[in-house]
């Protein structure tokens, strides 16, 4: 390895970077004293490029290994992470769209570059095969989504959300570490592949420690995923972050850290160091439970909410569940490719699922039930947009969310492990009805309950193209699901 492959192999990352560093210059050099529409203009246009320049970086760049008797690779390129970077790039593109027309930030070119360094941080997680790597990526994604949380600097739930959100942070990243550090001590290796090669030929060496391992390494990627017991920090911060920061996490950083999980499962697939059946490797058992209780209590606990946003917060934990639930009879691409499909697609929903709500609540002044009243009278497309993001996240057919939980059910069936997985798709299905009603309590106020202020919603003409696109997206690619599954087989 030399700085020319190390260059090749990051140049997605390094795209952003330089195109963080040209928002910034631009704004702060030449737009200064600019109208502050025309800045926000600028920073978006420029964050824009990048990402487009950065999606067809991904294209041409290889994989990263690191010489020795074993090539190891520390960056992957293709297959899953290939799938996941093209999704990550995408959806920054979509959530820098939306800051058009708001004014929750003076500062659009420091907003733009954050943004930017988060998505390389994401970029680095869903390729990384290293420990390190791993760490790295994750901190610098988790550093910047803090910053992001905190830039309504004018809203104290802003500010609460970003510091209940760092310290959880905080303490999941220990847990990660340790986690790691115990496989580094049992294997001496920070190489997945390696730390897999080691386990299949001592199959009995330092098994509690790789228990143990793998319980601190669910805390901490359960943190990033908000999985139950760790999804605390998600409705603070989905409720007090601006609405493109909510989306950006709700988008970027899941397809980020499900893209890992991946990762991590297939290497440790087959489950090395144990004997018998799926059921009895420690890393299905946790990923399991996780499953459960995440479907479990964000289902119930969105049935009580009256703000849409926490409401949306639980609900994605509830997704997380579902996906987890198919990382935890994980088999091979299959599986692999259900998931990706499941996270993109819901990436792409909540984000358009996301504009609604903050321009809502930015015409309201509120993100309340009742901010929603009459709303098809005060907005039509805006209404339907919320319809078709709400139904599909409810698995409604012929939308594309139907499609996911169809594929993703059908991976977990698959698997070979008795009556589980059947009981376990059986309660997932059960909690997907239990969803549909309360989106449906927000639908009801939309679209059936008389309105209390029929003035008109006026939004950024950006804003609501890029609503409407969504949503048409979401129906088009609902009729005709076998367009994102031919597309992510193209890179397997």
């Amino acid at each position: 390895m030399n700085y020319a492959d190390l260059f090749r192999a990051t140049l997605p990352e390094t795209v952003l970077e330089l195109t963080a560093l040209v928002v910034l210059a631009v704004d702060l050099g030449f737009l200064r004293k600019a109208a502050l529409r025309r800045r926000h203009l600028a920073a978006t246009v420029i964050g824009i490029a990048g990402c487009g320049a950065a999606l067809w970086a991904v294209a041409i760049a290889p994989a990263l290994t690191v010489g020795g008797q074993v090539q190891e690779t520390l960056l992957a390129a293709g297959g899953a992470a290939g799938v996941a970077q093209c999704g990550l790039l995408v959806l920054t593109a979509l959530t820098l769209l939306p800051l058009l027309g708001t004014k929750f930030t003076r500062n659009p070119g420091e907003y733009v570059a954050v943004a930017l360094m988060a998505a390389a941080g994401a970029l680095i997680v869903a390729a990384a095969q290293d420990l390190l790597v791993i760490f790295v990526g994750l901190e610098l994604l988790s550093l910047c989504l803090y910053v992001l949380t905190a830039f309504a600097k004018r809203s104290g739930n802003s500010a609460e959300a970003a510091v209940k959100y760092y310290l959880f942070g905080g303490m999941s990243a220990a847990f990660l570490l340790f986690g790691f550090s115990y496989l580094y001590g049992i294997t001496g290796s920070t190489s997945l592949s390696t730390i897999v090669q080691f386990l299949q030929t001592q199959n009995d060496l330092g098994v509690p420690l790789v228990g143990i391992a793998f319980v601190m390494i669910a805390a901490g990627l359960g943190f990033k995923v908000a999985a139950v017991p760790f999804h605390f920090w998600a409705p603070d911060a989905y409720e007090g972050a601006p609405a493109p920061v909510a989306a950006f996490i709700a988008s970027v950083s899941k397809v980020a850290s499900f893209a890992l999980l991946i990762s991590i499962g297939a290497a440790l697939l087959p489950r090395v160091g144990f004997s018998g059946t799926i059921l009895h490797s420690p890393w299905t058992l946790i990923l399991i439970f996780l499953a459960v209780a995440s479907m479990i209590v964000g289902n119930l606990a969105a049935l009580a909410q009256i703000s849409v946003r926490r409401l949306i917060a639980y609900s994605a934990i509830a997704h997380a569940g579902y996906m987890l639930l198919g990382l935890a009879f994980f088999s091979g691409d299959r599986s692999s490719q259900a998931v990706l499909y499941y996270i993109l697609t819901y990436g792409l929903t909540i984000v358009g699922a996301f504009i609604v709500v903050g321009w809502v609540e930015y015409a309201t002044g509120s993100d309340t039930l009742d901010a929603f009243l009459g709303l098809y009278k005060r907005n039509p497309l805006l209404a339907a947009s919320l319809l078709v993001f709400f139904l599909s996240l409810a698995g409604i057919p012929p939308l594309i969310g139907f499609w996911a939980k169809f594929n993703l059910f059908a991976a977990v069936l698959s698997a070979d492990a008795g009556v589980v997985p059947f009981s376990l798709v059986a309660l997932a299905i059960a909690f997907s009805a239990v969803s549909l009603y309360y989106y449906l309590q927000v639908l009801k106020r939309v679209w059936v309950m008389p309105a209390v202020d029929e003035h008109p919603i006026w939004m950024h003409p950006v804003a609501l193209a890029t609503t409407v696109v969504i949503a048409l997206a979401v129906i088009v690619l609902g009729c005709f699901p076998t367009l994102v599954q031919a597309w992510i087989a193209r890179f397997y």
